[in-house]
């Protein structure tokens, strides 16, 4: 890794992505698959999340439901998906808005049902008020339904009162649903293993990541608030083609290091403390997730250098095991070993190692997990076991993150006061290939020495 990384503030890349490319073949053929999956005596319903009211009249910034969009790109509230494997005029009826001049006029345009055909790759369009009376119909003949139920209260209401219709329509003279599946098992093992489209997306994502990242470490200087420091790292993000951020950023100096969601973001930095950073970009629905711990003056003192040599080690280890077979909760595994050793030759554990990680008394300091899956959400989707195991074992194609960290929080007992309130955590994001493994952020410096050459230089 370079000492000195590319400065953020070069020119934006293209706000063209490989998951822009083809995009409805894209989604045509993950819909394809999907009906494969689940079955040509299925039928599948996804739903978009309902926009949020955030104060008064004005309502959050709308994303689309995730799942929805996977399949479809479609990026407005108010619709449905509903997939037919078979079907031999409709496999894919699509329920949306209608065009609404007025209403286009104040929110912006929409693609009503005219256009759902050209625009969405629909095979038949109706309002989204219709699907109550539509769907009983569309699921004659039909011996289950893959739908998500306790995601939306009032959803549910309508998939189950159309449920109950079409058992009531059939009567014996024609099939109908006779359960209602959690389509997780098949669309969500779809998400986990990414596509090469879907890779180079990773890709984008975590680079723009990256570079906020970047920036953040230049500007630093003692004074400076952590909203600010958020502002500097989320400019880069939206000069650089991100929609938002991933999730809230965390930008915590001091002891709020040591609160894991902290999302204040308004204290001052100040000089001799660490600042720990937990941000990520999300370009056209893929988002990276970041952490780096650096010094606010540019130098660690002692006790941080050793907290932070020891969670970078037990990082370094448990990325050079990562590899196709490898089970998941060996990562885990692996940063536990490492920072309880660690801990105990401190004197901050209680020794032998062993009975301290039985006792998992390394849950005083390091008390989450090791990482998690990461795609088009930031706690992307997929099992971690499937039946019968303990956890699955890796396949290339899977992204996921590895962030071990150790926190003396203020409150804790026992804890010699030089460490108390140095909290550190390290995080990449990891692509499985066929023979190993990709660091999709290692634009970030993370050795200490390469994080001190340039933390503060265009403060």
């Amino acid at each position: 890794m370079s000492a000195t990384p590319p400065d953020a503030t070069t020119e934006p890349l293209s706000t063209e992505s490989a998951v822009r490319e083809s995009t409805g073949d894209m989604h045509a053929a993950r819909r394809a698959r999907l009906m494969a999956r689940v079955g040509a005596t299925s039928a599948a319903l996804v739903v978009a999340y309902p926009e949020r009211n955030r104060s008064n009249d004005s309502n959050h910034p709308y994303r689309p439901s995730s799942d929805l969009w996977y399949l479809t790109g479609f990026e407005e509230p108010e619709a449905a998906m509903l997939l037919l494997p078979g079907h031999p005029e409709h496999p894919f009826v699509l329920f949306l808005r209608e065009r609404n001049l007025k209403m286009e006029i104040w929110d912006g345009p929409r693609v009503g049902l005219e256009r759902a055909r050209e625009m969405v790759g629909a095979d038949k369009a109706f309002t989204f008020e219709q699907l109550e009376e539509e769907l009983p119909k569309l699921l004659a003949g039909r011996a289950s339904l893959h739908y998500s139920l306790g995601v939306d209260a009032a959803m549910d209401d309508v998939v189950l009162k159309s449920y109950r219709k079409a058992l009531r329509t059939a009567r014996g003279r024609a099939r109908a649903p006779t359960s209602i599946i959690e389509p997780g098992e098949a669309l969500h093992e779809m998400r986990l293993i990414k596509s090469p489209e879907e890779i180079e997306a990773m890709r984008r994502c975590c680079e723009v990541s990256a570079a906020g990242h970047v920036r953040g470490m230049r500007v630093t200087r003692p004074g400076m608030t952590e909203f600010e420091l958020q502002a500097e790292i989320e400019h880069v993000f939206r000069k650089q083609g991100a929609r938002s951020p991933g999730y809230p950023s965390i930008v915590g100096t001091g002891t709020n290091a040591c609160v894991l969601h902290y999302i204040e973001n308004r204290d001052t930095l100040a000089d001799g403390d660490l600042v720990l950073v937990d941000a990520g970009a999300e370009v056209d629905y893929y988002t990276g997730d970041i952490t780096r711990t650096w010094p606010v003056s540019g130098e660690f003192n002692g006790y941080q250098r050793t907290i932070y040599d020891l969670v970078l080690r037990a990082q370094m280890e448990a990325i050079s095991l990562v590899k196709p077979g490898l089970p998941w909760h060996e990562l885990h595994e692996c940063t536990v070993q490492v920072i309880t050793e660690g801990l105990c030759d401190l004197g901050l554990l209680e020794g032998p190692v062993e009975k301290a990680i039985e006792d998992k008394a390394f849950k005083k300091f390091y008390m989450h997990g090791t990482g998690h899956w990461l795609g088009i959400d930031v706690h992307d989707v997929g099992a971690y076991a499937r039946e019968g195991e303990k956890s699955r074992p890796l396949e290339a194609g899977m992204c996921f993150t590895i962030e071990p960290g150790i926190y003396f929080h203020p409150e804790v007992e026992n804890c010699p006061t030089d460490f108390l309130g140095i909290g550190v955590r390290i995080e990449d994001d990891i692509l499985v290939t066929e023979d190993g493994c990709e660091v999709l952020t290692r634009g970030v410096p993370k050795e200490p020495e390469e994080i001190m050459e340039i933390v503060g230089k265009d403060a």
